[in-house]
């Protein structure tokens, strides 16, 4: 198979570096290292200051400079709107010019609107990864074609129905996880729950299911949200409860591997979930709710699932979950949740469009 010069397309307002500002640009970094290893020559978008030992070239980050008449019109959005807006513009013009002289394939992994919207402008394929449900935004850019040129793709079944509507053809290619990296560790410990702090990940809830089935917790991730972590978080914590910080990812897999178990808590139909592959191939068993494409990734033998929002019956797995075999937990991981699937996937796909 050939190797390609791809445009990996992540977020404009984060660095993909650790520790990282979420599952986006953990995947992110991991695919394109993946990449990398198979020859393709990367280059990535992404916000400054992402890691230099990804060894992929960076595309500049166009940023905005508004006078200040420009600033106080009425019609000024937020700062941080018009940043990503501007940024994401300047690269599809750049790309438009002659991407198709430096690269075979576009690989847009980004939330923003843009990329889908100005893909008919680009002499060059684009594939668009769905790494979320859908949003009115992106259902906008792609009603704007007739015919959309992008190839998409959904990070789970869950995501690809939840995108029908509008992609009613986007394959599955599943996230995945370096599993030389997630190794397992010994278990035996608290529960662990990780991700960033906002409400549609649940640590609340994952606190009061430990607490009613009095097993300490420890939790783990970055606060994303100040207002939802004071005052739904903080005020929990104590009493067998601990919050560790934002770890870098050798951290949380010391943290995973230690765990009995990992609870997972989304309060949203999470559209993957890279957390509960990490503690799979650290050997630690899920128990969360049964949302998104937790249903997907979890097996009987490592994992148990409550119904959404049920603390109370969260609660009363906990214990049968720290029961459940730790090389069944592995196994998974092994078989379902691998990083280098995930980029043979793609590598076949990018040779697929070049076609």
């Amino acid at each position: 198979m050939s190797r390609a010069r791809v445009a990996l397309i992540a977020s404009a307002r984060f660095p993909i570096t650790e520790p990282f500002a979420g599952g986006l640009e953990a995947h992110i970094w991991g695919l394109a290292r993946a990449l990398t290893r198979r020859g393709h020559q990367v280059e990535l978008f992404a916000a400054p200051g992402s890691d230099p030992a990804l060894e992929a070239r960076e595309l500049p980050v166009r940023r905005v400079g508004l006078s200040p008449a420009a600033c106080g019109d009425v019609s000024m959005p937020s700062r941080t709107w018009m940043e990503e807006h501007h940024a994401y513009l300047g690269l599809m013009l750049d790309l438009a010019r002659d991407g198709e002289h430096r690269f075979d394939v576009v690989h847009n992994n980004s939330l923003h609107y843009l990329p889908v919207a100005m893909a008919s402008a680009l002499r060059i394929p684009v594939i668009t990864t769905l790494h979320t449900p859908p949003t009115p935004w992106l259902e906008s850019a792609i009603q704007t074609h007739d015919a959309c040129p992008v190839v998409f793709t959904a990070v789970s079944q869950c995501t690809a129905s939840a995108w029908r509507p509008t992609v009613p053809e986007a394959r599955v290619v599943r996230n995945g996880i370096d599993t030389e990296f997630w190794t397992p560790g010994p278990g035996g410990g608290d529960l662990v729950w990780s991700g960033r702090m906002v409400p549609e990940k649940g640590a609340h809830l994952a606190i009061r299911a430990a607490r009613t089935a009095g097993v300490p917790l420890r939790l783990a991730g970055p606060v994303s949200d100040e207002r939802y972590f004071e005052a739904e978080v903080a005020p929990l914590l104590g009493d067998g409860v601990q919050y560790v910080g934002h770890l870098d990812r050798k951290e949380l897999a010391e943290l995973l591997g230690t765990a009995t178990a990992a609870l997972v808590t989304p309060s949203w139909d999470e559209p993957y979930g890279l957390v509960v592959a990490e503690a799979l191939a650290c050997g630690t068993p899920v128990c969360g709710f049964d949302r998104g494409a937790l249903s997907e990734i979890l097996a009987p033998d490592c994992g148990l699932l409550a119904p959404p929002g049920d603390v109370t019956a969260l609660a009363e797995l906990i214990p049968r979950a720290m029961r459940l075999d730790r090389r069944d937990a592995r196994r998974r991981a092994e078989t379902f949740c691998s990083l280098e699937r995930t980029a043979d996937d793609y590598t076949a796909l990018y040779e697929e469009v070049r076609r």
